[in-house]
């Protein structure tokens, strides 16, 4: 089964998409002991900050630290996502312990999901019967016309590796939803890992097909038989991801805007019968167009169904479906599957507890449900309004910062504060709590059982909002998300609460650690608004160009300087940073980093200005805490996965080379030529 597309905006505007998980509580420890702000035991003083800002602040505890068998990565978020789980797991018990939650309820049903995924007990003795009416559906496909009713009609049941249907944003009038027509799912991560000819990516080609092999066999297939379909599937899924737009060309959702009338569409994959397919799909309304993601995508798709090799679509179908479904069914699958794309792919040493798997499950699928209860017991109302206030702070700062740009002319200017005048902010949970009242979740049911429903509900819930307008009340992540985001249709910067509080935002803290913790994520989804992708969209949210030739052209050059500079790092031997592909989010830290000092400097001017701490001054303490906040260990395998599918650049050259642009930082520990961390001035790229 597979549950549409959450947005587009959370795959490239969160502040850390990929959790940099599990750290351990140390730090936590300290805070409780009374040390608040920068750890001095975690920096390593020997070394000269001039030099290596990275390790002089963090060298101790790069040293210190091992990553946990269960992680890929450990650093600056994973404190905050571990102590966030505990909580919110304590709260599932509390809920539980409490009988209070009528099975109706959308927090009973939370504890279904939570619990039927931990009885692994029947999930083993089930085996694959759950998955056997789906392999059915697929079995008995003996004509184009069967194809399509399964991967229509069947499509809670049945994966959707050729395309998919879903209801977002209209690029052209963002107050309405509109039908997407999008590409299918596929087995690798990304695109490039099928087009890639370096000697890691063929090696990684092979192991999928042994992967594959080995997890064909679980459905009674012999191990020839499951090689011979795992070599097909590999060749199909190749040529399916081969015509699709790269990484860097997907950052830019003008190329997503492709309007296409029914029947225009249907000329253009004649193999579907579209008019039906949409009503099959559970579409209720009279739906005259379709935006095509990628327009040669579909063009494949249709000579790929023009060869009527049934046989080889229902190859695909069968395994799609089982892999996006593997972690529903027995612990042994479950294993064999992240044996492969954690274990292999990103060098994971053993699974997460099983308590906190589940947990991510929860979120995923009913996180309000939980969310509300998470907010009623840790989310006390003063730190909404202590964010509230840094937040129009920080915004004051950047508009200032806009109105003083010598590049910009006055005309972009006016349209650039406009923007900013318009935005939504939202800060710690919804106003209006997601209704899960009409998911049939339940305790009697199975795990798999549980995540069918799910799936039904999410896909109808997605569908029925084709052509009806947005909900600009909705959140697009649920209050215990360690993480931010900017959403470019909605013109809005959303903080989630589990992000406003230690190591982010500590009240007892000084200000200038907390401006360089939360300020800088704050300045950074602001940022969003004006990097290389969300700068497309104006005020209202639409996908317009407001600015003038000549500003463009400079926002342009500035930002491919910003990518060449990051181009440039090296993170294992020949393997760089993509800048063109991370520039949004380098964009994001850069502008984010300005708006939070900038901000912090208006604190002192209504506040007055605090004598140094521990030695340092207010201006070394916030960039000193910007560093600490991005510290990062990581496996080599994460570390090459998240440069072929992360646009945020690693952890450990966010905190030091966005430092490199910002005059700010020279002055405040005296940098100067000749020194490791000196970049030329005329080097330096100045965007916001």
């Amino acid at each position: 089964m597979k549950t549409y597309f959450k947005t587009f905006l959370l795959s490239t505007c969160a502040v850390a998409l990929v959790t940099v998980s599990c750290k351990d509580n140390k730090d936590v420890a300290k805070a409780d002991e009374g040390e608040h702000g920068i750890i001095l035991s975690n920096m390593d003083t020997t070394v000269n900050p001039k030099d290596d800002f990275y390790n002089y602040v963090n060298g101790n505890w790069m040293k210190n630290t091992e990553i946990p068998d269960d992680q890929s990565r450990w650093g600056g978020f994973g404190v905050l996502r571990k102590s966030t789980d505990k909580n919110v797991l304590n709260i599932l018990a509390e809920a539980k312990e409490s009988g209070k939650y009528d099975a109706s309820t959308d927090q009973a049903k939370a504890l279904a999901i939570f619990e039927s995924e931990l009885d692994t007990v029947a999930r083993d003795e089930a085996g694959i019967k759950p998955l056997q009416p789906a392999l059915k559906l697929i079995e008995n496909i003996n004509s184009t016309e069967d194809f399509q009713k399964v991967i229509t009609e069947e499509a809670v049941l049945v994966a959707q590796p050729f395309f998919g249907l879903a209801a977002f944003s209209n690029p052209n009038n963002s107050s309405i939803n509109s039908a997407y027509l999008t590409p299918g799912s596929l087995g690798l991560p990304d695109r490039d890992y099928y087009t890639n000819t370096d000697s890691k990516s063929k090696e990684i080609r092979l192991e999928y097909v042994n992967h594959i092999t080995r997890m064909l066999q679980f459905l009674g297939d012999s191990e020839e038989e499951a090689r011979k379909q795992a070599e097909t599937i590999l060749k199909l899924e190749t040529e399916l991801a081969t015509p699709r737009l790269d990484k860097v060309a997907s950052r830019d959702f003008r190329n997503f805007n492709n309007p296409r009338s029914i029947s225009e569409v249907q000329k253009m994959v004649p193999a579907i019968s579209w008019e039906e397919a949409l009503k099959d799909m559970g579409v209720e309304k009279d739906v005259d167009t379709l935006i095509v993601m990628q327009p040669k995508y579909m063009e494949v798709v249709q000579q790929k169904l023009n060869t009527g090799n049934i046989d080889e679509w229902k190859t695909l179908l069968r395994w799609a479906t089982l892999n996006t479904s593997a972690g529903y069914l027995t612990t042994e699958i479950e294993k064999a599957n992240w044996d492969f794309y954690s274990k292999y792919l990103n060098e994971t040493k053993k699974q997460r507890p099983a308590d906190e798997r589940a947990l991510a499950t929860v979120n995923n699928t009913v996180g309000e449900a939980v969310g509300k209860l998470y907010v009623e017991k840790q989310f006390p109302p003063e730190a909404k309004a202590k964010a509230e206030k840094m937040i129009a702070n920080i915004i004051e700062a950047y508009q200032e910062r806009i109105e003083k740009l010598e590049w910009m002319s006055d005309s972009t200017k006016t349209k650039a504060i406009e923007k900013l005048d318009k935005f939504t902010v939202k800060i710690g949970y919804p106003d209006e709590w997601e209704d899960y009242s009409t998911m049939e979740v339940s305790s009697d049911k199975s795990y798999y059982d549980n995540m069918v429903a799910v799936a039904a509900w999410q896909i109808k819930d997605n569908l029925d909002r084709i052509n009806e307008p947005v909900d600009r009340k909705e959140w697009g992540m649920s209050p215990q998300t360690v993480n931010a985001y900017f959403n470019p249709f909605n013109n809005e910067i959303v903080f989630p609460a589990a992000i406003l509080q230690p190591p982010f935002y500590d009240y007892k803290a000084d200000e200038a650690v907390n401006y360089g913790g939360i300020g800088a994520v704050i300045g950074h989804e602001i940022s969003h608004a004006f990097d290389d992708s969300g700068s497309r969209f104006d005020a209202e949210g639409n996908l317009v160009n407001w600015w003038s030739k000549e500003d463009l052209d400079k926002f342009t050059e500035r930002g491919n300087a910003l990518a060449e500079q990051y181009s440039q790092v090296e993170v294992l031997d020949s393997v760089y940073i993509n800048g063109k592909f991370t520039l949004g989010e380098n964009i994001g830290d850069l502008g984010g980093l300005l708006g939070a000092y900038d901000g912090l400097q208006k604190y002192y001017e209504e506040n007055g200005r605090p004598e140094n701490i521990d030695g340092f001054t207010p201006e070394q303490r916030f960039f000193m805490s910007w560093a600490t906040v991005w510290r990062t260990k990581q496996r080599d395998e994460a570390l090459r996965s998240q440069i072929k599918t992360d646009p945020h650049s690693p952890g450990r050259y966010r905190a030091t080379q966005p430092l490199l642009n910002v005059d700010a930082f020279y002055k405040a520990f005296d940098i100067k030529e000749g020194d490791a961390m000196y970049l030329e001035p005329e080097k330096r790229v100045r965007i916001w």
